[in-house]
C-alpha cells in the first residue's frame, strides 16, 4: 500500500491533542485543589484524596485499555473507524464531562465520580492516540517533528490554563465560583475541537499489515494477556537506565507539581495577595518555560542530557530560593521580585519538562540490548502511569499537609501553622525532589557518545555476531547502561514476559536432563 505523505495539516492534529493531555493537567494541577478547598467545602485531605483514588482506578484501566485497543481491529467497530482512532471519536461527546468537575456546591462523591470519568475518558483518548505517530510514519525525522508539536502545544496550553482563570477572576470577581466553571466549559469546547480535529486529519496502520503480523504471533488469552501487560510493566524497572532516568523525572515533575499545588495557596493567603496575581504569575512562568524548552535543547546538545539537567534544576531552585528570602524580606518592590524570580524559575521549569522526555526514546534501545526486543509500548506505559501516578501522590501529601497544619476550607484568613506549611511545602518540598534529582544525575550515563556505542553492538548482535568477541569498551558501556553481565544480554533473562516464559521453559528442559 502506498504511503500517505504527511502534512502540516497532520502535524498540527497530532500535536493539538496535547491541548486535552497538557491543558488538563496544568488546569487541575494549578487551581483544582484551591477550587475543591474554596468554592466546594472540602477539606484538604477529601480534595487530596480524589486524585489518589482516581491513580488507582487508573492503574486497572490503563492497560486494560491498551489491551482493548490492540486487539479492537477484531470487531466491525474497529474495522469501520479503525483501532485506535474509534476511541478518539466516541471521546468527542464523552469529554463535555469535564466541564461537570467544576460546578460547585456538590457532595464529595459528585467530585469524586465526575473527576474519575474524566479520568477515564482522558485514558482512552491518551492511549490510542500515543501510538499515532509511530503508526503514521516509521521515518525518524518526521516522528520528531511530531512529538515537536506536541511539545509546543502542551507549553501553550500550559499558558491559557494560567491566563483564562485570571481573566475570569478579574470579571467576575474572587469569590464568584463560576470563574472556574467557565474555565472548565472553556477548554471542554477546545477538546471537542481538537478531537475532532486530529480524528479527521490522522490514521493508523493498514488493516491488513495488522492482521499479517497476527497470523505469525501467538494468540494469548485475554486474562493471561492483562497478566503480560502488568509483568512486561514491572520489568522495566529492571533496567538500570531506565530507574535513573525515572528519578531525575520525577525530581523535575514532582517538583513542579508541588510547587503547582500549592503557588496558589502561597500567592492569596501567605503573601495577601489575589488569584488574579497567582494567574498572572503563571502565565509568566508558563510562557517563559517555551523559551527554557528552547535553552534546554541547545544544552543537551552541548553538554549532554544530564549537566543540561542540572543546569535546569538549578535555575528553578534560585526561582524557588528567591520566593523564599522575599517572602521573610518583604521588599517594597514585592510583585517585580515575584515576577523576576517566576521568569527565572520558569526558565529551569521548560528545561525539566524537555530533557526528561528527550532521554526518554532512548531507554528503549537499552532495553534491547538486554531482552532482545523492541518495547517502546510497554515504556510508554509506564511513563503516563508513574505521571499519572505522581501527581496524584504530589497532591495528597500538599492536602494532607494542609489540613495537619490547621487550614481551613472557605476562609479568607489562615492560621500561622497553616500559613508556615504553605511556605514549607512551597519552598522545601519541592527543593527535595529537585536535590534528589540534581543528585541521581550524575549516575545518568547515557551520553551521545555511549549510545552510539549501544547501537553499533546491536547492530552488531542483530547481524549475526557472536557475544563472545564483543570488545572491552563495549562491554563496560552496555553493563553499565543495563545493570546486567554482558553474559546475561539479549534476551539471556527473564526481564519481561516473552523473556520469562522462555528462560522458564529453557530451566525445565535442563531440570528434566539432569533428573
Amino acid at each position: 500500500m502506498e504511503k500517505r505523505k504527511i502534512k502540516l495539516v497532520n502535524y498540527l492534529a497530532y500535536g493539538s491533542t496535547d491541548f486535552l493531555g497538557a491543558g488538563a493537567f496544568a488546569l487541575t494541577a494549578a487551581w483544582l485543589l484551591y477550587f475543591y478547598t474554596t468554592f466546594c467545602g472540602l477539606t484538604p485531605v477529601q480534595a487530596g484524596s480524589i486524585f489518589a483514588i482516581a491513580r488507582f482506578v487508573d492503574a486497572i484501566a490503563a492497560p486494560v485499555m491498551g489491551y482493548i485497543t490492540d486487539n479492537f481491529h477484531k470487531t466491525k467497530l474497529g474495522k469501520k473507524f479503525g483501532r485506535r482512532r474509534f476511541f478518539l471519536l466516541i471521546s468527542i461527546p464523552l469529554v463535555l464531562c469535564y466541564s461537570l468537575i467544576w460546578v460547585s456546591g456538590m457532595s464529595y462523591w459528585y467530585y469524586l465520580l465526575t473527576y474519575i470519568a474524566f479520568e477515564i475518558v482522558y485514558t482512552m483518548v491518551l492511549i490510542p492516540y500515543e501510538t499515532l505517530a509511530s503508526e503514521m510514519t516509521t521515518d525518524f525525522k518526521k516522528r520528531a517533528k511530531f512529538t515537536g508539536a506536541r511539545m509546543f502545544t502542551a507549553q501553550l496550553s500550559a499558558v491559557f490554563a494560567a491566563f483564562i482563570p485570571g481573566r475570569l477572576v478579574e470579571a467576575l470577581g474572587k469569590d464568584d465560583p463560576m470563574t472556574f466553571l467557565y474555565a472548565g466549559t472553556i477548554f471542554t469546547v477546545i477538546f471537542v475541537c481538537v478531537l475532532t480535529f486530529v480524528y479527521k486529519f490522522t490514521w493508523e496502520r493498514p488493516l491488513e499489515d495488522i492482521l499479517n503480523e497476527e497470523v505469525q504471533g501467538e494468540k494469548i488469552p485475554f486474562f493471561e494477556n492483562v497478566k503480560k501487560v502488568y509483568i512486561d510493566l514491572i520489568s522495566t524497572l529492571r533496567v538500570r537506565v531506565f530507574r535513573q532516568h525515572l528519578g531525575m523525572y520525577l525530581g523535575a515533575y514532582l517538583s513542579q507539581d508541588i510547587f503547582n499545588a500549592v503557588f496558589t495557596y502561597f500567592i492569596v493567603f501567605s503573601l495577601s495577595q489575589d488569584a488574579v496575581a497567582a494567574s498572572n504569575l503563571m502565565t509568566v512562568m508558563y510562557l517563559l518555560q517555551i523559551f527554557g524548552v528552547w535553552l534546554a535543547m541547545t544544552m543537551t546538545l552541548k553538554l549532554n542530557p544530564a549537566p543540561a539537567y542540572r543546569l535546569a534544576i538549578s535555575l528553578f531552585m534560585i526561582g524557588v530560593i528567591g520566593y523564599l528570602v522575599v517572602y521573610y524580606a518583604n521588599p517594597s518592590n514585592l510583585m517585580l521580585m515575584l515576577f523576576i524570580l517566576i521568569g527565572v524559575a520558569g526558565l529551569g521549569r521548560g528545561g525539566l519538562n524537555f530533557i526528561p522526555w528527550n532521554n526518554y526514546p532512548f531507554i528503549p534501545d537499552v532495553d534491547e540490548v538486554l531482552t532482545g526486543q523492541r518495547r517502546e509500548g510497554v515504556f510508554a506505559g509506564m511513563m503516563t502511569f508513574i505521571r499519572k501516578a505522581s501527581q496524584a501522590l504530589a497532591v495528597f501529601l500538599v492536602s494532607f499537609i494542609l489540613q495537619e497544619a490547621g487550614f481551613v476550607s472557605g476562609k479568607d484568613v489562615q492560621s500561622a501553622s497553616a500559613l508556615n506549611a504553605i511556605v514549607a511545602i512551597l519552598t522545601i518540598g519541592t527543593l527535595i525532589f529537585l536535590v534528589g534529582g540534581f543528585l541521581i544525575s550524575y549516575r545518568y550515563k547515557l551520553t551521545k557518545e555511549n549510545h552510539t556505542i549501544l547501537l553499533n553492538e546491536i547492530s552488531r548482535l542483530k547481524s549475526g555476531g557472536s557475544m563472545s568477541h564483543v570488545d572491552a569498551t563495549t562491554r563496560k558501556v552496555v553493563e553499565q547502561l543495563s545493570g546486567w553481565q554482558y553474559e546475561k544480554l539479549w534476551g539471556n533473562n527473564p526481564v519481561g514476559y516473552k523473556n520469562r516464559v522462555a528462560y522458564r521453559s529453557l530451566q525445565d528442559k535442563k531440570k528434566s536432563k539432569t533428573s
